[in-house]
């Protein structure tokens, strides 16, 4: 028997987060070490109509392609790549890593090129979320090497994950609907709002938020969800930014990134760890250099860093930033094969006024 928890992520992932229609086509990309939540979502992506298609990526496959595959071969988009992009009705990304490490010592220019190819895939996922024409999410199976990066038992990880995607509850899509309706009380106050300015240690940093629309992740983008976000105006970054936590993107760990912005460009990144790869993604084309996203995490139920940024990213008190791609249902034009999302601690020291108003302090909304 599957554990009742697996059995409850994927009532919510199917019912709520994707909402599967009769009819729709189900992508489901995931590692076979998420066997059991991935047959689970195929029961009830087919007791609600829909058609699961299995992407299936095996542990160690992603090393070997960066390793021997030609040039050629690391731009070539498959027919699959194309269909669960073009085609599928909804997208579901299991992410269940055997080894968050796996591509530490790949070339950077190799992934660089792989993104570059993907540029307009990456562009065509991005706009049918806008217009609705795909669902998407991306959630997260517990396993050894998630735990490792956390510090923790597998089965302690595993409690800690099922928490907070707040499947434990008798009505968990109930829960993530008053979730939604909390968050959407701070999104209708920044309505309108032009400006936010942020300061804390390491960090002074202001932009336009004119014209822009916030967004609310409520367990239907990411599960589990806890973030209001929007897009920054492009030219409008200035100042400076330390960000707290270590970044993990395409296998690789950067540690103490920070960045310089002028007139909404970085001009200057520096980091602790593996600073030559920041560099290598900043140069992949010209949006790298702009934020795509800025957002505030709201989720005071996840009070560690974990090294995953599905959870990270959504500790209470914190915001993030993404270089690269920003959503076009916040209004962003930036464009971009890159979309990295790091973030900035302001649970201490710190405050974020809009519009010359407070509305945050040390990590505590004030509105």
């Amino acid at each position: 028997m599957p554990d009742a928890r697996t059995q409850g992520l994927a009532r919510v992932l199917v019912d709520y987060s994707l909402n599967v229609q009769p009819g729709q086509l189900v992508v489901i990309a995931a590692t076979p070490l998420a066997a059991p939540l991935i047959r689970e979502v195929a029961r009830r992506v087919l007791v609600a109509g829909g058609h699961p298609l299995l992407q299936l990526q095996l542990p160690g496959m992603a090393e070997i392609m960066f390793r021997n595959a030609s040039d050629d071969q690391l731009r070539y988009i498959t027919p699959a790549e194309r269909t669960f992009r073009e085609q599928a009705d909804a997208t579901l990304y299991i992410l269940s890593d055997a080894n968050t490490k796996e591509l530490s010592a790949i070339n950077p220019a190799r992934q660089r090129l792989a993104q570059q190819a993907r540029t307009e895939l990456f562009e065509t996922f991005m706009r049918r979320s806008a217009e609705g024409s795909l669902n998407w999410c991306i959630t997260l199976y517990p396993t050894e090497a998630y735990a490792q990066d956390a510090e923790m038992s597998l089965a302690d990880y595993e409690d800690f994950v099922y928490g907070a995607a707040l499947v434990e509850h008798a009505d968990p899509v109930a829960e993530w609907r008053a979730r939604a309706q909390q968050q959407q009380r701070l999104i209708d106050w920044l309505r309108g709002k032009r400006e936010i300015r942020v300061e804390a240690p390491g960090t002074e940093l202001q932009f336009s938020i004119a014209g822009r629309t916030w967004e609310n992740d409520d367990g239907r983008k990411n599960l589990p969800g806890g973030e209001i976000f929007t897009g920054p105006v492009e030219s409008s970054v200035n100042g400076h930014v330390t960000f707290s936590f270590p970044s993990s993107v395409g296998g690789r760990e950067v540690e103490g990134i920070q960045l310089w912005f002028e007139q909404g460009q970085v001009v200057k990144a520096t980091a602790e760890k593996n600073e030559e790869y920041l560099h290598q993604m900043l140069e992949t084309d010209p949006g790298a250099r702009r934020l795509g996203e800025f957002a505030f995490g709201t989720n005071y139920a996840i009070g560690l860093f974990t090294g995953e940024i599905l959870f990270d990213e959504k500790i209470g008190g914190t915001m993030h930033m993404a270089i690269g791609s920003g959503y076009p249902e916040t209004g962003s034009q930036n464009k971009s094969a890159v979309h990295w999302d790091m973030i900035c601690d302001l649970r201490k020291s710190s405050t974020v006024h809009v519009d010359g108003q407070l509305f945050m302090q040390d990590g505590q909304f004030t509105v």
